[in-house]
């Protein structure tokens, strides 16, 4: 059985009429093991593959698409259900190709029959998205012993034949309803469009630069998928009567704002769906809001929970104490501060881009200035290098830049795309 721990981080010192609490609460599953092949006690997995097949992709497109699928179905364990959706301005189901929406069992038979099918994918039509996504919905809902479902979505281009509403609905009738991991080929596509799916979906976006990294990327996304062999996991935050909590959000290994999937357990308790979980660490930002107290007093300002289906299976305890000492009371947590710096960093990265795309050169240059100097604040030298491709450093520790002239389109991308990622808290 996969074993949960968590390790709280804060300063749990309040200065007088301090109300507001914060703690880094890292989150380690080991044992996890891998996905069930065949119907248990605990559910079972399903994966699907969407495949663009778009005009844009053309016929040398669609096959290194088809080669890089086929290298994720040679990871699907036997006994996992699986399917394969082509997607254009419509959603064709590739495999099974019985004639109706269904899903099949991975063996040695199916995993050929899969193979062939995509050898006969052909580019064609345009792109909507949000059709590729209700489509893999309803597929997932043919097996209702699924607890977890995971997809892998390609696109190359925009999403040109749906209404922005349009998407934004196929987007909400899905959202939490399974995992995707979406990756982006080339420079036509839109970041902030994918980002969007995949933040929905508690999945990934990444930048595919060109066809040969395609099958590599493919076959580790279904690996790590496979090692996910805890399902049905989600994190719990309870806080006392009248306190507010003001977010909680994964900050490692990639940023995601979980405040808005809340759901009620009891009247003080809400709990954040967090998908599958591999053998792994993850770490939360929990920032809780009280009343404040006398001097000298003590609160439980959170119990925070890691529960798999329904039951809890490790906590880690948020503490406040108010204190007139102010050498305890203006420390600050090193990892709290490492991530308030990680999540300021990829909010300047966003707004930088975004402003650059306008013309908006001013802030533009303020923003991925800030970038700059948080990047080398934190120690995110990885972030420094991409930065270093769209603007010249003058000074990091200032957050000095100058604007580059003739960038290329996918230095930008990749700058975006990778905002999310963060690194961990250097060893001091």
């Amino acid at each position: 059985m996969a074993e949960f721990t968590a390790t709280v981080h804060q300063n749990e010192h309040l200065p007088d009429g301090g109300t507001d609490v914060h703690a880094i609460v890292s989150v380690t599953c080991t044992g996890a093991g891998t996905v069930a092949p065949m119907s248990s006690g605990s559910g079972e997995a399903g994966e699907i593959i969407i495949v663009d097949v778009s005009g844009s992709m053309d016929v040398q497109g669609v096959q290194a698409a088809a080669y890089a699928a086929s290298a994720a179905l040679d990871q699907i364990v036997d006994g996992v259900w699986f399917a394969i959706v082509a997607g254009n301005h419509e959603a064709a189901l590739c495999y099974p190709t019985t004639g109706t929406a269904s899903m099949v069992r991975m063996s040695a038979q199916s995993r050929l029959e899969a193979k062939r099918s995509l050898q006969r994918l052909v580019p064609g039509g345009g792109t909507a998205m949000g059709r590729w996504l209700l489509a893999a919905a309803q597929l997932f809902g043919t097996v209702p012993t699924l607890t977890k479902r995971h997809a892998i979505l390609l696109t190359d281009g925009a999403n040109q034949h749906e209404t922005p509403q349009e998407l934004s609905w196929a987007i909400e009738q899905v959202r939490g309803r399974y995992q995707a991991d979406c990756r982006g080929l080339g420079a036509a596509w839109q970041v902030e469009e994918v980002r969007r799916i995949a933040e929905a979906l508690m999945g990934t976006v990444e930048l595919i630069r060109t066809w040969d990294g395609l099958p590599e990327d493919f076959a580790r996304l279904m690996q790590q998928s496979m090692g996910r062999g805890v399902s049905d996991a989600e994190l719990r935050v309870w806080a006392p009567q009248g306190a507010q909590i003001l977010f909680v959000k994964q900050v490692a290994p990639t940023l995601e704002d979980l405040t808005g999937r809340r759901r009620e357990v009891n009247a003080l308790t809400g709990a954040y769906d967090t998908g599958a979980w591999g053998d792994e660490t993850r770490d939360y930002h929990v920032a809780v809001r009280l009343a404040p107290r006398a001097l000298g007093q003590e609160q439980l300002a959170a119990r925070v929970q890691l529960a798999v289906a329904g039951e809890v299976r490790t906590q880690g305890l948020v503490k406040a104490r108010w204190s007139d000492d102010s050498l305890l009371t203006a420390q600050i947590s090193p990892e709290v501060a490492h991530y308030t710096g990680q999540t300021e960093l990829a909010s300047a990265i966003q707004e930088g881009l975004r402003a650059k795309a306008i013309g908006d050169d001013t802030t533009a240059t303020s923003k991925l200035g800030r970038a700059v100097q948080l990047a080398r604040q934190t120690g995110d030298e990885a972030a420094t290098s991409r930065l270093a491709r769209v603007v010249d450093i003058e000074d990091a520790a200032t957050g000095r830049v100058r604007l580059r002239r003739n960038v290329d389109r996918l230095d930008e991308m990749e700058l975006d795309t990778a905002s999310t990622k963060t690194t961990r808290v250097r060893p001091s």
